[in-house]
């Protein structure tokens, strides 16, 4: 019907909120704006996605992440606790909550320490195919998801304007963790 015709359907949460945010915020660039709103909620949505592929895997994503460092430690996949909580960024008390679990269900077992002070932990087969099997899950959902979004070149440049953006964030407020690192225990 001519002349009733409706405004496009936005892409996106951001685009649906965009124009209601700038006339409530005088002075904010709506780009610098809109992308920086994208970029954060991007990251919480891999953050769920990791959270529901982890659940799929009777994992929390706390366990799926000790089972990470666990695997990038090389063989034998082992690790202190103390070295483990480091790297994940949690106290020791989370830390072996999560080991218990970890070592309930099979996934990981401690073994005889070289100095006898402490007792390292390593992934066991289950572990590691556990791991193996929730990981190669997030792979495939995150390349559907980008090659859904992006052709393979713009997959390109977009990676090269992030590394732009993220190269300015370092400059100015040093590196971020090199990993997620979850909420849970």
């Amino acid at each position: 019907m001519p002349g009733s015709e409706q405004p496009p359907t936005p892409q996106d949460s951001v685009e649906a909120e965009l124009s209601r945010w700038v006339a409530d915020m005088p002075g904010v660039e709506p780009q610098t704006e809109a992308a920086r709103q994208r970029i954060g909620r991007t990251a919480r949505l891999f953050e769920r996605l990791l959270t529901q592929v982890a659940a799929e895997n009777e994992l929390t994503a706390g366990d799926w992440a000790a089972l990470s460092a666990l695997q990038r430690s090389g063989p034998p996949y082992q690790a202190s606790p103390t070295t483990l909580s480091q790297e994940l960024g949690i106290t020791s008390g989370t830390m072996s909550v999560r080991l218990a679990r970890l070592s309930q269900a099979g996934l990981i077992e401690s073994v005889a320490a070289a100095d006898g002070r402490s007792k390292p932990v390593r992934l066991t087969p289950r572990g590691q195919d556990r791991w193996r099997t929730a990981t190669q899950q997030r792979i495939a959902q995150e390349h559907r998801l980008f090659t859904e979004a992006l052709a393979p070149e713009d997959l390109k440049q977009f990676n090269v304007l992030l590394s732009r953006l993220l190269g300015c964030l370092e400059r100015e407020f040093g590196q971020a963790t090199r990993h997620d690192v979850p909420k849970d225990a």
